[in-house]
């Protein structure tokens, strides 16, 4: 992998990156949750880098995408990536985004629908504003303070035991975190930034259909927010195939590395 930079109006994008594939064809590109990074998604680099060209950055704002202004929308957050795959050559991309990376692939595919040619969803949920409440978009307004009420040591037990089940998913949820330790208010903005940048998308909600072949995966364990209740919801609504992971939480590309690997290669054999 090869790390390469973005610049925007906001700040500089890192991202990395290996076009040198046996099956250069299908482009695989990897979107961490909000405040995760690359490492988020180490297996399966592992697993499919060589094979086929594959790119995963940190988000704005995370890791080492940072300093940045958070002052960025969803919309700019799809028209960079737009930006950098159209840099890269990669032109048949397969968006695979987990959580708020999800949203950022639909958003995606909201913007430029004749260039996605797959979309996996892994515990992510419907960029639509009939998923969610008037409640759940009121409070994801007001999440910053609620990050800076709690204690560090909490934030950091929470967000590593309460998005994943496994010893590794947790390992490295907890490595990832410890990005921001001795600087909470960045964490607090950062991830009060994203919940409200959710909320906006979700107010300006056009009806989106998934203009290319999808798939939802979620774990069964997820926790996470109403994930469980949106994807039955988002399955049972649109007919996109759904596979639930047993033993996984809202992490489950970490807790079950390999089902999850093989499923997106089960995908990509039947494009």
């Amino acid at each position: 992998m090869v790390e390469q930079t973005y610049d925007t109006f906001c700040g500089r994008i890192h991202y990395w990156i290996n076009k040198n594939a046996e099956h250069p064809r299908l482009q695989l590109v990897f979107l961490p949750g909000l405040t995760a990074d690359h490492r988020l998604f180490d297996k399966q680099i592992q697993y499919f880098e060589d094979r086929y060209p594959v790119l995963v950055w940190d988000p704005p704002g995370h890791g080492i995408s940072w300093p940045f202004e958070l002052t960025f929308s969803l919309s700019d957050k799809a028209k960079w990536l737009d930006g950098i795959l159209t840099d890269e050559g990669f032109e048949r991309p397969v968006i695979i985004g987990q959580s708020m990376g999800g949203y950022v692939g639909q958003a995606y595919a909201q913007l430029f629908p004749g260039k996605i040619c797959a979309f996996v969803s892994i515990d992510s949920a419907p960029l639509q504003r009939e998923y969610v409440s008037d409640f759940e978009i009121w409070l994801m307004k007001r999440m910053e303070p609620v990050y800076r009420r709690y204690p560090w040591k909490l934030l950091l037990k929470s967000g590593t035991e309460g998005v994943a089940v496994s010893d590794y998913g947790r390992g490295l949820m907890h490595d990832i975190m410890m990005t921001y330790d001795g600087d909470k208010e960045r964490y607090a903005k950062l991830a009060g930034h994203g919940f409200r940048m959710l909320a906006e998308a979700f107010e300006k909600s056009r009806p989106l259909t998934i203009p290319c072949p999808a798939l939802l995966v979620c774990g069964e364990k997820d926790h996470a927010g109403s994930c469980i209740r949106c994807n039955k919801a988002w399955h049972r609504n649109t007919g996109i195939p759904i596979e639930w992971i047993k033993n996984a939480g809202h992490n489950s590309n970490t807790d079950a590395p390999e089902t999850v690997n093989c499923l997106i290669e089960e995908m990509l054999k039947s494009l």
